[in-house]
C-alpha cells in the first residue's frame, strides 16, 4: 500500500512538472500574450493608421484586399528579411517610406490572422482606445489603470513568467531529489534542471542586452508635433529649433517662444487643426513647460557630445536618428548600442584635411603624405578608446 501511495504521488509530481513545462512553452520568451486584435494593433499604431492616411508607414485600410495574407505574414514578422530577399514590392515600399525599418514581430499564424481580421473589419466609429474606456477623474485610480495597461502590453512580461516558472521547476526538482525522492530516476531531475537553467540563462542574457536600449521607441508626446510637416513640407532646418547642437553636448529642446516665431501667424495645423497649436499658447500663458518625452536615450554611464559629432565630425543628423524629416511621429530607428557606435567609428572616414580641428594631428598627416595610410577613420584618432565615452 505504501508503494502504491508513493507511485501515485510520483505520478502527480510528474504531472506538475509537465504542466509547468507546458506553461513555459505557452509563455515563451518574446511571444505575445494578447490575441485580441485591438491589443495586437497597438504596436502597429505607432506607424500606421486604418483609414486616416499615411503616418510613418502606409495606411492599412484594405491592405488584405491589396496583398495576399501569405505574403503579409512573413513581412509582418520580419520585413527586413523579406526586403533582403529581394522582394520587389517590399523593396519598393521600403524606399517609398524613407527606408525606415519596421520592427520584427514574433507572432504566431493565429495571432497574425487575428490582427489582419481586425484591420480588415475595422470600424472607425466603433473603435475605442483600450484606455479611454477606463478614464477616471481620480488621479490615483487613473495611475493604477495606466500602470496596468503598461504591464499588459509589456513585451518582457512573458520573459519574467518564464524565469519564475523555470526557477520553480529547479527548486521542485532539487526538493524531490534531496528530500521527498518520489522519482527514482535521477536523470529526470537533471533534465528538468538543465532545461530550466538554459531558459533562465536565455532570459538573463536577453534582459541584460536590452538594458538601456529602446530601438523603435515611439512614445506619445504632449503635443502632436510632426517633423515631416516642419522639416520636409515647410523646409525648416533642424538647427533652427535644435540650435545648441553645434556648441553643446545636447541638441536642445526649443522653447515655446521660438514656436511663436511662426505660430503667431499660423494658428491652425494642416492635420491637427487648432487644438495642438493652442497648447503652445496655454504653456506660455500658464508659465508651465511642456513635458516632452525624450526618445533617444543612452545609459547614464555613456558620454555623448552632439557638438563633437555635428560640428567637428560633420555627421549628418540622419546618420544616428534616421530620416526624421520624413516622420510624423518621432521614432528611434537604431539601437544605439556600443557595438553600433564602434562599427560606425570603424567605417566612418574623418574629414581630416578640411577641418582645422585635426591640424594638431601632425603625425597622422605625415603618415597620409608618406602613403603609410590612405584614409583616416574615427577609430584611428582614438574614437574607440574606452575613456572617450566611459570616462
Amino acid at each position: 500500500m505504501y508503494k502504491s501511495f508513493r507511485k501515485t504521488r510520483g505520478k502527480r509530481f510528474l504531472s506538475i512538472i509537465s504542466a509547468l513545462l507546458i506553461l513555459i512553452s505557452l509563455f515563451g520568451f518574446k511571444v505575445q500574450a494578447q490575441d485580441d486584435g485591438q491589443q495586437l494593433f497597438q504596436v502597429c499604431s505607432a506607424c500606421h493608421t486604418i483609414g486616416k492616411g499615411k503616418l510613418i508607414g502606409p495606411d492599412l485600410q484594405d491592405v488584405t484586399d491589396r496583398l495576399d495574407r501569405e505574403w503579409l505574414k512573413p513581412f509582418i514578422r520580419n520585413s527586413q528579411e523579406v526586403i533582403a530577399g529581394g522582394d520587389e514590392y517590399a523593396v519598393k515600399q521600403f524606399e517609398a517610406y524613407n527606408k525606415i525599418p519596421m520592427p520584427p514581430n514574433d507572432l504566431s499564424d493565429e495571432q497574425l490572422d487575428v490582427l489582419l481580421d481586425y484591420i480588415t473589419n475595422y470600424d472607425p466609429n466603433a473603435a475605442v482606445s483600450p484606455t479611454a474606456e477606463a478614464v477616471s477623474e481620480d488621479p490615483t485610480e487613473q495611475q493604477a489603470i495606466d500602470e496596468f495597461m503598461a504591464e499588459k502590453n509589456d513585451p518582457y512580461a512573458n520573459a519574467q513568467i518564464s524565469f519564475y516558472i523555470s526557477l520553480a521547476l529547479i527548486l521542485i526538482a532539487l526538493f524531490d531529489l534531496i528530500i521527498t525522492r518520489l522519482i527514482k530516476a535521477k536523470v529526470l531531475h537533471i533534465m528538468v534542471i538543465i532545461i530550466s537553467l538554459v531558459i533562465i540563462g536565455e532570459v538573463v542574457v536577453k534582459e541584460a542586452q536590452s538594458l538601456g536600449r529602446q530601438q523603435y521607441y515611439s512614445p506619445d508626446q504632449p503635443i502632436a508635433f510632426s517633423h515631416k510637416v516642419h522639416a520636409t513640407d515647410n523646409k525648416i532646418d533642424c538647427q533652427y529649433c535644435h540650435f545648441t547642437v553645434n556648441d553643446s553636448r545636447h541638441a536642445g529642446i526649443p522653447p515655446m517662444q521660438l514656436c511663436l516665431n511662426c505660430h503667431n501667424v499660423v494658428r491652425s495645423g494642416t492635420h491637427t487643426g487648432a487644438e495642438e497649436i493652442a497648447k503652445i499658447y496655454a504653456s506660455i500663458e500658464s508659465g508651465k513647460p511642456v513635458h516632452w518625452i525624450k526618445v533617444h536615450n543612452l545609459p547614464d554611464h555613456v558620454y555623448f557630445n552632439h557638438a563633437q559629432h555635428v560640428k567637428v565630425g560633420k555627421v549628418d543628423c540622419e546618420e544616428c536618428h534616421g530620416d526624421v524629416a520624413g516622420m510624423d511621429r518621432i521614432m528611434q530607428i537604431h539601437d544605439l548600442s556600443m557595438g553600433w557606435c564602434i562599427s560606425c567609428h570603424r567605417k566612418t572616414e574623418v574629414q581630416f584635411f578640411d577641418n582645422d580641428f585635426y591640424a594638431r594631428y601632425k603625425d597622422m598627416h605625415e603618415k597620409v603624405k608618406s602613403g603609410e595610410i590612405s584614409k583616416i577613420t574615427v577609430n584611428k584618432i582614438g574614437g574607440n578608446d574606452c575613456q572617450k565615452c566611459h570616462y
